[in-house]
C-alpha cells in the first residue's frame, strides 16, 4: 500500500526525473530484498520440510524398535505384578509376626528377669541365714565345749587341791605348790592369748 501511495504521489507534476531515477533505483532494492527474502523463506522451507521427513524416519525408526521393547516390558509386568504383590504380602506378614516375637520374646525377657531377681534374693536370703545359724552354731558348739571343760577343770583343781591337801598333811611331797602345773583354764587362757 505504501508503494501505490508513492506511486501516485510520483504521478504529480512534483517530483523531477533526478528524484524518479532514486525512486525506480529505492523499488529495484525493495524488490530485490523482497525476492531474497521469498528465497530465503523457500529455502528454509524445503530445509524444515527434509528435516521434519528426517524426524519423522527417526521417530518410527525408534517406534519400530521401542515398540516390541514396550510389550516385552508389559508382559514382564503383568507376569512380575502378582509375585511383587505376593511377596510384599508375605513381607507385611513377616513383619507382623516379627513384631509379635519381639513383644513375646520381651514379655518372657521381663518374666525371665523378675524371677531371677527373685530367686537371687531367695538365695541371698538363705545364705544370710545359713551364715547366720552357721555362727550361732559355732557360738553354742564353742560355748557346749568351753563350758563343761572349764567346769572339768574346776573339778580337776578341786580334785588337785584336795590332794595337795592331803598330802600336805601326810607330808608326801615336800613343795607340791612350786610343782604346781598350769590348769586347763590358763592352758586355754593362754591358747586365746596366743591366737
Amino acid at each position: 500500500m505504501l508503494m501505490m501511495a508513492m506511486w501516485q504521489g510520483l504521478q504529480s507534476d512534483s517530483i523531477s526525473a533526478g528524484n524518479t531515477r532514486l525512486l525506480m533505483v529505492f523499488i529495484g532494492v525493495v524488490a530485490l530484498s523482497t525476492l531474497t527474502q521469498a528465497v530465503f523463506v523457500i529455502l528454509a522451507a524445503i530445509g524444515a520440510a527434509k528435516t521434519q521427513r528426517r524426524v519423522l524416519e527417526i521417530a518410527e525408526a525408534l517406534h519400530s524398535r521401542a515398540t516390541p521393547i514396550i510389550d516385552k516390558t508389559e508382559d514382564l509386568i503383568k507376569e512380575t505384578l502378582p509375585k511383587i504383590r505376593t511377596i510384599s504380602d508375605n513381607l507385611v506378614e513377616t513383619s507382623s509376626v516379627v513384631k509379635a516375637k519381639a513383644k513375646e520374646f520381651e514379655t518372657t525377657l521381663s518374666d525371665v528377669n523378675q524371677k531371677t531377681k527373685a530367686q537371687v534374693a531367695r538365695v541371698d536370703g538363705m545364705v544370710s541365714g545359713a551364715l547366720t545359724a552357721t555362727g550361732a552354731l559355732a557360738e553354742i558348739v564353742h560355748r557346749s565345749i568351753k563350758t563343761p571343760l572349764i567346769e572339768m577343770a574346776g573339778v580337776v583343781n578341786g580334785f588337785k587341791a584336795g590332794i595337795d591337801v592331803l598330802l600336805k598333811k601326810s607330808g608326801g611331797f615336800a613343795n607340791s605348790a612350786s610343782v604346781r602345773k598350769k590348769t586347763a583354764i590358763e592352758v586355754y587362757k593362754d591358747d586365746r592369748d596366743a591366737t
